[in-house]
């Protein structure tokens, strides 16, 4: 009989923690006052100075991961990278942009001022468009997926990010009316994409030809892993600190916000599973495409919301949201998988 694998505690709790950290925020903003006023103004070219540094160090550890080589294999199996490809990036922004502007506009509107409606669908926006780099590796574990297949699908998002996420964004973003200032759209990527992906690559190299792949993988990434999650805490801290008014002010927008996140996710990995069933994909080549599809990579739209729309923006509080909802609809979809192994 096989081994029964488990997540591990911290990544099984996640949702619990970004509660905690949630009201944690909310009660610091309302004792802080007008010191997070000053913190906000920390600022270079629309840039918030703690947050990207807390960013930064979220991104960074899952650029170590990254190994651009394994693309090279794609060619001995390409459905799976194909299906992959064909919904993260022709179908799930796409998806998302409609169960936003459904709900948010027009199923909700009696809960949701329509000035701030535009800014709910770009956060939702901002967060679909970027298919998941870190916790996929953890869904793919749990569903006894590939582990190497994984990381080459894992690896072309990783690069598609780096060309086709300001245009997809831009164009959702115009089409639902949002003014789209591509600088600081171009300049998220350049910050929180580029530069920790470049440095994740030298780090790991260096590495790697000093103490060799094992000491890598088995020593040195798995100390190296707590930081990320430990930096997008601090980061909700900080964001609901500067968002705690606004929701105390009207507490039923989170469960609001979640709703077609929710479905969205739900959508996604169904449509992958059975495109998957019908291309004659195995399971452990399946399992984790839907899982990528259907997760998101919510430290960069953290950042990207950030950077386009504030700290106190309806559109950085979408992605906060989508990270509060992530780990437990996930989990559900793991059990699903393992149910309906093939």
């Amino acid at each position: 009989m096989s081994e029964k694998k488990e997540i591990a505690f911290f990544e099984k709790y996640l949702s619990l923690w970004v509660a905690l950290c949630i009201a944690g925020g909310i009660f610091i903003g309302y004792l802080a006052g007008d010191a997070m006023e000053v913190m906000s103004t920390w600022e270079i070219y629309q840039v918030n100075i703690p947050i990207a540094i807390l960013i930064w160090l979220m991104i960074y550890p899952m650029m170590l991961q990254i190994d651009f080589t394994s693309i090279k294999k794609i060619g001995k199996r390409p459905k799976g990278i194909v299906l992959t490809l064909v919904m993260n990036w022709l179908v799930k922004p796409f998806t998302m942009a409609f169960f936003a502007w459904i709900f948010f506009t027009k199923i909700f509107a009696a809960f949701i001022d329509p000035s701030l409606a535009g800014e709910y669908i770009a956060g939702a926006i901002i967060l679909g468009a970027a298919p998941c780099t870190a916790m996929v590796f953890v869904w793919s574990y749990l569903t006894d997926g590939d582990s190497n297949y994984t990381l080459m699908q894992v690896s072309v998002n990783d690069l598609i990010i780096l060309f086709a996420y300001v245009p997809i964004v831009g164009l959702l973003l115009g089409i639902t009316d949002v003014v789209v200032p591509y600088e600081t759209l171009i300049l998220s990527i350049l910050i929180y994409v580029v530069v920790p992906l470049l440095a994740g690559i030298l780090t790991s190299s260096m590495l790697i030809k000093k103490h060799g792949a094992d000491w890598f993988q088995t020593d040195f990434l798995p100390k190296f892993k707590p930081l990320s999650v430990i930096a997008l805490l601090l980061t909700l801290v900080l964001l609901f600190a500067f968002q705690g008014e606004n929701i105390l002010n009207n507490p039923l927008i989170i469960v609001l916000i979640a709703v077609p996140l929710i479905i969205q996710t739900y959508f996604i990995f169904f449509a992958t599973w059975f495109a998957g069933r019908k291309l004659n994909l195995s399971h452990p080549v399946c399992a984790p495409a839907a899982m990528i599809g259907a997760s998101n990579f919510f430290e960069l739209s953290v950042a990207v919301a950030i950077g386009l729309f504030g700290l106190e923006s309806p559109a950085a509080l979408v992605c906060v949201v989508g990270v509060l909802v992530e780990v437990p609809v996930m989990l559900s979809l793991v059990n699903y998988a393992n149910k309906k192994r093939y």
